[in-house]
């Protein structure tokens, strides 16, 4: 016969393992989320092309979608988006607004990462590509989280992607998706143009892992309650 106390803490243990159980399905769950997601993600890419004006909201299936667009880089008004690293460097994304050649709304283009040492401000006029040029890349969405958008500190910079807050510092109306630019860099001029962004990665993240983990808790929970189990018995029944 088992004493209370064994009891209680076989009680208490079991509902730790349902827990860890519980965790390690929860990961493979958040996994499967995972790969649908990739696998979305591979099929935007494979897409060909379509002009920008193919997205007239923002929606969310539109994400990572390859476009192009043809117009003209207006750099008078360009901004950055702040504290932006790369391989541990501090730097921000260059975001030109991009006025399309056949009259429909600014383009708001990302058009990579540039090294600044305060994480906000950079030469404005040492990133200059052509004026008129055909952009390719891909969409994205802008931001819906709230919070402060403008830097005091950095006349250019804005801490995140809010469409309506940048329609204002621009003074028109913006297309409702931004553009991550992805054609590549001329040979020569590596140091004079934005490093490209990277596309979305494909991993499937630690969420395997995770659930080894989870399912390892389960299992070393499992053997430590019989062990306890076995050690609270009586002699005879041993």
């Amino acid at each position: 016969m088992l004493s209370r106390r064994t009891k209680g803490f076989l009680l208490f243990a079991t509902v730790i393992v349902a827990g860890c159980i519980r965790l390690g399905f929860w990961q493979l769950e958040r996994l499967e989320i995972r790969r649908e997601a990739n696998r979305e993600l591979l099929k935007q890419q494979a897409s060909a092309p379509v002009p920008i004006t193919a997205f007239a909201t923002a929606d969310d299936s539109y994400r990572h979608r390859e476009t192009q667009v043809h117009g003209r880089y207006d750099y008078s008004r360009e901004l950055v988006l702040t504290s932006r690293a790369l391989n541990g460097s501090p730097g921000v994304y260059v975001l030109t607004p991009l006025v399309p050649s056949d009259g429909s709304p600014t383009v708001l283009v990302n058009r990579g990462w540039v090294y600044a040492a305060d994480g906000m401000t950079i030469n404005p006029l040492q990133f200059t590509e052509s004026h008129s040029m055909t952009v390719i890349g891909y969409v994205e969405l802008y931001s819906t989280s709230s919070g402060q958008v403008s830097t005091p500190s950095a006349p250019r910079g804005v801490r995140r992607l809010d469409r309506d807050s940048i329609t204002l510092r621009l003074g028109e109306p913006l297309a409702p998706v931004l553009l991550i630019a992805t054609m590549p860099v001329p040979a020569g001029k590596e140091n004079d143009i934005p490093v490209r962004l990277a596309r979305p990665s494909l991993s499937e993240g630690s969420h395997r892992g995770y659930a080894f983990q989870w399912f390892a808790f389960a299992t070393i929970g499992v053997i430590g309650m019989g062990a306890v189990a076995l050690r609270d018995r009586p002699p005879g029944i041993r």
